[in-house]
């Protein structure tokens, strides 16, 4: 798995962090069931400190995305690869309502009334 970081992203580092492996699972390269490097790999290769690896992770674990295991590692969900397109399209869609002065709950608001 080939991570990178954009130096000039202005994200807090631990959310490009989640946003790479985000993309891996989204685009095939880390499947269902995969194991992912342990944290401390995953902060060397990307030049960053373990706990802002391990920050990430845990919010793909928050999202559903992945699963912690103890003495198994973390490992790719099933089902993760459509929830995180849908996670990142959702996304996209709070950060346009916000620029058009929406928040969150009115997004929800707009959600129920169109279901």
């Amino acid at each position: 798995m080939l991570l990178r970081l954009d130096v000039a992203d202005t994200r807090p580092l631990h959310e490009q962090v989640a946003g790479a492996i985000r993309r891996a699972i989204a685009e095939g390269e880390c499947a269902p069931g995969d194991r992912l490097p342990p944290a401390r790999d995953l902060s060397q290769a990307l030049g960053v400190n373990v706990n802002t690896v391990l920050r990430g992770l845990r919010a793909l674990r928050d999202e559903g995305l992945l699963e912690f295991r103890r003495g198994r590692g973390v490992t790719v969900v099933q089902g993760a690869d459509g929830r995180s397109a849908l996670v990142d399209r959702i996304r996209e869609v709070l950060a346009d309502a916000a620029r058009l002065g929406y928040g969150k709950d009115d997004v929800i608001d707009m959600i129920r009334e169109v279901t």
